[in-house]
């Protein structure tokens, strides 16, 4: 979580965003969020599975999933323009995770997994107090442990 955390607080195009550890209380002035490690009606930050990789028993793969929230609010009615925006904050976090020229390591959180890809995603929307959309997303990732 570390890693995706600090490769999405280094991207330029997220400059204004919240990019957020975990659950945190609702600050209704910072309109453009994303959570890691957390999502609305997530029972758990990250789910974990283990297994042996071969015989022998020297090394385990580990595969997770980190739970991930992108969120748009104004206080207007225009949904169209909040779910844009949404999806345009989990572009953002599919682009990190791309390797390309200037960051070859991306898809690998910088060394830290195998690989790690955006995966899952639902899309929840509300005009309680204005636009709100949100995404929720999931990064799954793969490590030799």
């Amino acid at each position: 979580m570390d890693a995706l955390l600090a490769i999405l607080r280094a991207r330029p195009a997220l400059a204004d965003v919240a990019v957020v550890d975990g659950e945190t209380a609702v600050n209704l002035t910072q309109r453009r969020r994303i959570h890691v490690g957390w999502s609305p009606g997530a029972d758990q930050a990250v789910e974990v599975q283990q297994q042996f990789n071969a015989a022998g028993a020297r090394t385990r793969d580990e595969v997770f999933s980190i739970s991930c929230y992108a969120e748009s609010r104004g206080g207007d009615k225009d949904m169209s323009f909040r779910r844009n925006d949404a999806f345009d904050l989990v572009g953002e976090v599919e682009q990190a995770l791309r390797a390309s020229d200037a960051a070859p390591e991306a898809p690998t959180l910088n060394g830290s997994v195998l690989w790690a890809e955006l995966t899952t995603g639902n899309v929840l929307q509300d005009t309680a107090e204005g636009a709100t959309v949100g995404v929720i997303f999931a990064v799954s990732c793969r490590a030799r442990i």
